[in-house]
């Protein structure tokens, strides 16, 4: 008998007790999850989470092995929060159990702070994180005046808490948000300031970036497991361009081995990834089993290449994914729900 089929993994997303009750993995969208981990002889069984159920789930959870999520920061139905899950699965971790994404990874990396802490690296640039209102109020004007600027929400999905933001002339600013269709709308910077001093306590701080001139030509999504690159996925988007512009395309994924993005996959997995680990504090065995970062295309470089510019980690919730991504992700659970078990072992 393979070790892996001594294994029980549950498989989270969140729902209401009726989902709940009636959840199945082979019918989820997380099939593909459920399949390659039953290939790997480990029993894989849905936990979905409500908070009107949260004893129950914290209790089947204490069973397993090991726990996978698949949750948003906010969820877009209902604009809940996931702070009561995020309770149970450091509770669920501190009994031994294997959780990824641990909610304090997520904390570190899949919040937009990232952008702050890792600007240092070769994916970063002219990135500003005001941790405080007052610091919001005393730099944000400056930047905007010298040119176009993007904030986001420190925790944040489905551009939710995204704005673009240009000076207007005369102490006004143009204001486009990513999501919803608004359309752009010209305020008072001190009014548009004023409307953002709630996100504070909502979101824990704004980021704040340079408009990449090149939105229009796409953004290119790089997936990855623990370190490992699993593949890519490209998109047309829209969120943030002029009005007139064409509805977005879909994202079309390819595996790790495309040849678009190779230079993109080798400075992933050589350079920016251990570094990004390195300048958070995160162990590599402490990286989540699926994550992904999104690039836009920075200036060419002298060469002629393009360059990338990180907008975002999301860690809490990546799908859908690369068809190559689930053997991957099971692979690397393997590998954690072992060590996991020698840790319970020594310390028994």
């Amino acid at each position: 008998m393979a070790i892996s089929s001594s294994f029980k993994v549950a498989v989270v997303w969140r729902g209401d007790p009726q989902a709940r009750a009636e959840a199945r993995g082979d019918t989820s969208r997380l099939k593909a999850v459920f399949e390659a981990l039953a290939r790997r002889g480990v029993q894989a069984e849905p936990a979905v989470f409500c908070e009107e159920a949260a004893d129950a789930f914290r209790a089947q959870l204490l069973r397993m092995d090991g726990v996978l999520v698949w949750v948003d920061p906010i969820a877009s139905a209902t604009g809940q929060r996931r702070s009561a899950l995020d309770d149970i699965l450091r509770q669920v971790a501190d009994a031994g159990v294997f959780v990824s994404a641990h909610p304090e990874v997520i904390a570190k990396m899949g919040v937009k702070a990232v952008l702050h802490r890792t600007r240092s690296l070769g994916w970063g640039t002219d990135t500003a994180f005001y941790e405080t209102p007052a610091a919001f109020e005393r730099e944000f004007p400056g930047r905007v005046a010298a040119g176009p600027r993007v904030l986001k929400q420190n925790r944040g999905n489905g551009g939710i808490g995204v704005w673009k933001i240009e000076a207007a002339g005369g102490g006004a600013v143009r204001v486009l948000e990513a999501r919803g269709d608004v359309g752009v709308r010209t305020v008072p910077l001190a009014g548009f300031i004023a409307e953002r001093l709630a996100d504070f306590d909502a979101s824990g701080g704004l980021a704040d970036q340079p408009f990449q001139s090149r939105l229009m030509e796409g953004m290119v999504r790089c997936y990855v497991s623990g370190g490992e690159v699993v593949g890519f996925g490209h998109q047309l988007v829209r969120a943030l361009a002029p009005p007139e512009a064409a509805p977005a395309g879909p994202r079309l994924y390819s595996g790790p081995d495309d040849v678009r993005f190779q230079r993109l996959r080798g400075v992933m997995q050589e350079d920016w990834t251990p570094g990004m680990a390195r300048l958070l504090d995160i162990a590599r065995a402490d990286l989540p089993v699926i994550w992904d970062a999104d690039f836009l295309l920075g200036p060419k470089t002298a060469a002629g290449e393009d360059s990338y510019v990180l907008c975002e980690i999301n860690a809490s919730s990546v799908f859908p994914f690369p068809d190559e991504a689930p053997e991957v992700l099971v692979e690397t659970t393997l590998k954690r729900l072992a060590a996991a078990r020698q840790t319970r072992a020594t310390e028994a």
